[in-house]
C-alpha cells in the first residue's frame, strides 16, 4: 500500500564526508519523519580537517536539477545551504519564485568553520536583494548576521538591530544563532516586531561540523509538518542538542553532528529493555534472595550519554525476595526509578563507560566476600552529610555517591554505607553494562552462599 508524505527539499552543497549539506540535511529529514529531495549546488573537497577545494556546478544544471524536482511535486518547505555564486543564487530565486513557494528557510552559508569562502561576494549581494525578500526564515550566526546586516554585534542590543535590518531587507522571520556566544548559546528571534531570546544549555566539548545545517533543516522538517515558527525553532533546538551530544569522531579532525541520534537512541531503548529481561531471568533463575535488603533491590542500567532520570531504565516497583528466590513485580522501563538513576547518573558523571548499578543488603559478611573477589570498594557516612542535602528530598545517594568516588579517585565496583536514622545500610554493585553487572551479583551469590552454610 503506497503511503503519502510530507516533502521538504534541500538545495544545498554536496560535502563527501557527511557530517553538513546535502547529506546532514536528508539524514535530519530522515529522522523526523519528512521526505527529503535534494537539489546539489556545489562539490566540495573536504574531509573532518576542513574544506581544501569547492566545484560550484553550473547555473544550468542547478536549474535543471530543481526544475524537475519543482514540477514534479510542490515541497511542503524548502532549506537553502551552500548556494556559491551569484548566478546559482538568482537561477534558485528565479525558481521559487516561479513556482510560489512559501515557506524558505535560508541558512545563508558564507564561510565554512574553517575560514574557507563559500559564497563569492557578489553571490553576498545576490543573497541579500534577491533571495532575502522571498525567505520565510533567515538563520545565521554572529559573523554572518553582520555580514548581511552591515551591523557590527558586540552586544544583545546589537543583534535586535542587526535582525531589524534583516527584516527590513525581506525576510519575514531571523534567527540570530549564539552558539559562538560566551556562555549559554543563547540565540534570538525576531519577528518584526518582537525580539524573544531562546537559551540552551551548552554541550560541553570541541566544537562539531554540521550544526548550522542541521538546526535549520530540522526547523524546515517541522515546518513541512504544519507547525507555528516558534513551536519549530524550539524542537530544533532540543533535536540538535541531542544530536550534538551524539556527535561521532569519524576522522582525524573535527567531529560531525548525529542528525540520526534519536533513532538510535529509540534502537538501544528497545535493546536495553530485552538485555534487563534477559539479566533478571538469570539472576531469577539462580534464586539470589539472600542479596536481596528489606528496603527490596532495584536495577538501573542508563543510555550512553545518559543525563537524565529518562535516560536510566530501572524497575517502578521493586525487586522483591521470596525466600531464596526474586519476583519482579513490574517490567522494567526509562524512568522507572529515580533513586537508582541518581546513583547511576552520579557514576557516569565521573566515568561514562559505567553504567550499570545494582543494589543489594549489607552485611559484613558480604563485605568480606567482596574483598575476597578483589572488587574495589570505597564508602560513606550518613552522619556526614551535609544538612542542606539532608533536607533536599532525594538528594542523599547523589552526594553519598559522588562523596565515595571522590575519595576512592575512581569509580569503584562497590559503593557501600552502613545506614543511618531510617536508612537501611546498602551495598551498590557498579559495572560497565548490564551483562558485567549480573556477573558482579552471580560472584558475590555463590561465594556468600558458601559461606553462610
Amino acid at each position: 500500500m503506497k503511503r503519502t508524505t510530507k516533502t521538504a527539499l534541500t538545495i544545498a552543497g554536496f560535502d563527501p564526508s557527511g557530517g553538513a549539506g546535502l547529506q546532514a540535511d536528508l539524514k535530519t529529514f530522515a529522522a523526523l519523519g519528512v521526505n527529503g529531495k535534494s537539489v546539489a549546488t556545489s562539490i566540495t573537497i573536504q574531509n573532518t580537517l576542513g574544506v581544501e577545494g569547492v566545484h560550484n556546478i553550473l547555473p544550468k544544471i542547478v536549474e535543471q536539477q530543481l526544475k524537475v524536482i519543482l514540477e514534479d511535486v510542490k515541497p511542503d518547505a524548502i532549506k537553502t545551504g551552500m548556494l556559491g555564486n551569484e548566478l546559482i543564487v538568482k537561477t534558485v530565486v528565479f525558481l521559487l519564485r516561479r513556482y510560489r513557494i512559501k515557506k524558505i528557510v535560508v541558512d545563508p552559508v558564507i564561510y565554512s568553520s574553517s575560514g574557507k569562502s563559500l559564497l563569492s561576494l557578489k553571490g553576498i549581494q545576490a543573497l541579500k536583494k534577491e533571495l532575502l525578500p522571498i525567505t520565510f526564515l533567515l538563520t545565521p550566526n554572529l559573523k554572518e548576521a553582520e555580514i548581511l546586516s552591515g551591523v557590527k554585534i558586540r552586544n544583545y542590543a546589537d543583534r535586535v538591530r542587526a535582525a531589524r535590518v534583516l527584516v527590513k531587507m525581506g525576510a519575514k522571520y531571523v534567527l540570530i544563532k549564539g552558539g559562538h556566544l560566551k556562555g549559554k548559546p543563547q540565540d534570538l528571534f525576531f519577528d518584526g516586531k518582537r525580539d524573544l531570546t531562546l537559551d540552551a544549555d551548552r554541550v560541553i566539548g570541541p566544537d562539531v561540523h554540521g550544526t548550522g545545517c542541521v538546526l535549520a533543516a530540522s526547523i524546515t522538517a517541522s515546518l513541512v509538518k504544519g507547525k507555528d515558527i516558534i513551536t519549530s525553532i524550539k524542537e530544533a533546538k532540543e533535536f540538535i542538542g541531542l544530536a550534538i551530544m551524539a556527535a561521532v569522531a569519524s576522522g582525524k579532525g573535527v567531529p560531525q553532528i548525529e542528525p540520526l541520534a534519536r533513532l538510535y537512541q529509540d534502537s538501544e531503548r528497545y535493546d536495553m529493555c530485552q538485555r534487563v529481561l534477559e539479566t533478571v531471568g538469570v539472576l531469577k533463575d539462580h534464586c539470589i534472595g539472600k542479596l536481596i535488603p528489606e528496603v527490596q533491590s532495584n536495577i538501573g542500567f542508563g543510555l550512553e550519554n545518559a543525563n537524565t532520570l529518562d535516560d536510566v531504565i530501572g524497575f517502578p516497583a521493586r525487586i522483591v525476595k521470596c525466600g531464596e528466590n526474586i519476583l519482579i513485580p513490574s517490567v522494567p522501563r526509562f524512568g522507572g526509578s529515580r533513586h537508582i538513576a541518581d546513583i547511576v547518573l552520579t557514576v557516569m558523571q565521573f566515568d561514562s563507560s559505567k553504567r550499570a548499578v545494582m543494589n543489594i543488603k549489607y552485611n559484613t559478611d558480604l563485605i568480606k566476600v567482596c574483598k575476597s573477589l578483589k572488587l574495589s570498594m570505597a564508602s560513606f557516612d550518613r552522619a556526614m552529610e551535609p544538612k542542606k542535602i539532608r533536607v533536599l528530598e532525594g538528594s542523599s545517594l547523589e552526594w553519598g555517591t559522588a562523596f565515595a568516588i571522590r575519595k576512592c579517585g575512581f569509580v569503584p565496583d562497590i559503593i557501600f554505607d552502613k545506614g543511618g536514622m531510617r536508612k537501611e545500610e546498602m551495598i551498590r554493585v557498579i559495572a560497565e553494562d548490564i551483562e558485567s553487572l549480573a556477573d558482579k551479583v552471580l560472584k558475590i551469590h555463590q561465594r556468600y552462599s558458601k559461606l553462610i552454610v
